[in-house]
């Protein structure tokens, strides 16, 4: 049977794969949509297995916030070419629906959560993969739970955050700690959320940089106390000063809407940007 137009625009849409691709699987397959989607799929495979070991440094990040949970998503890939491209942008969005509904726990949930043509995310990042030859993965997936939560998606599709609050939240005070959190980078909510590593190194760091200043031994503690405050207060988002307004600290500003509001988890995913 001839492979006609109507066949390859099919198992295009049903694949994602270029014309040509979709129109020798099909003469492959003596026009079997199941097979020919096998022979797509396996080419994918292949470009996998050969550029397993190339970086894929480039990518799109997406985030998205409904009913009280957030997601944000990072598909990467080898080229800004290529992260750059409405379809990759799209299969991104797509990964990301995929999150919203069903609310995977890890990564690799995420991964064989099922599509509605019965293929898995999994499935589809590799059947991608065979159509532009890059390497393709899904690099994070983060999510956050909360009476209310938010998402920031940074122009250019390189940076994403998501936060989660504790109670009921006007748009704009959301968004602005979305945005803080995209723009400050911060490590943690609260000081109390600082990982001791973290803690220790900022300290030996101040003790350090108090001796090669000549400070005396018995002094570098309170020092390097005091070097841990400063850091709580522009690392941490509560203590962070809010960069539309540097009179109010985040934590003040949430309370001007309400004095028990504040932030219970945020994260934040970057590809290429500090």
């Amino acid at each position: 049977m001839a492979v006609t137009m109507a066949d390859i625009t099919h198992l295009r849409k049903m694949s994602g794969a270029g014309m040509m691709d979709c129109k020798h699987a099909l003469e492959e397959s003596g026009n079997d949509f199941e097979k020919a989607m096998e022979i797509i799929r396996k080419k994918g495979q292949a470009v996998a297995a050969k550029r397993s070991d190339r970086e894929a440094s480039e990518g799109c990040v997406l985030a998205a916030h409904r009913d009280g949970f957030a997601a944000t998503v990072a598909l990467k890939c080898e080229t800004d070419f290529v992260a750059k491209n409405g379809e990759f942008i799209a299969l991104t969005q797509s990964i990301l629906d995929v999150a919203m509904e069903k609310k995977p726990t890890t990564l690799q949930d995420l991964l064989a959560m099922p599509l509605s043509d019965g293929r898995s995310v999994g499935d589809l990042i590799t059947d991608r993969i065979g159509v532009t030859g890059e390497k393709m993965e899904l690099g994070f997936y983060e999510f956050v739970n909360g009476a209310s939560t938010m998402s920031y998606i940074h122009p250019g599709n390189k940076l994403a955050t998501i936060v989660a609050f504790n109670g009921a939240i006007e748009y704009q005070v959301a968004r602005d700690v979305a945005m803080q959190v995209a723009a400050m980078n911060p490590v943690a909510v609260t000081p109390d959320e600082v990982p001791q590593k973290v803690i220790d190194t900022e300290k030996e760091i101040a003790r350090e940089k108090a001796r090669q200043a000549g400070k005396p031994e018995n002094l570098l503690d309170r020092i390097a106390e005091g070097a841990l405050q400063k850091f709580y207060k522009e690392s941490t988002l509560l203590q962070q000063d809010f960069v539309k307004d540097d009179k109010l600290t985040i934590r003040q500003y949430l309370q001007q809407q309400d004095k028990a509001l504040t932030v219970t988890a945020f994260r934040r995913i970057t590809l290429n940007v500090d």
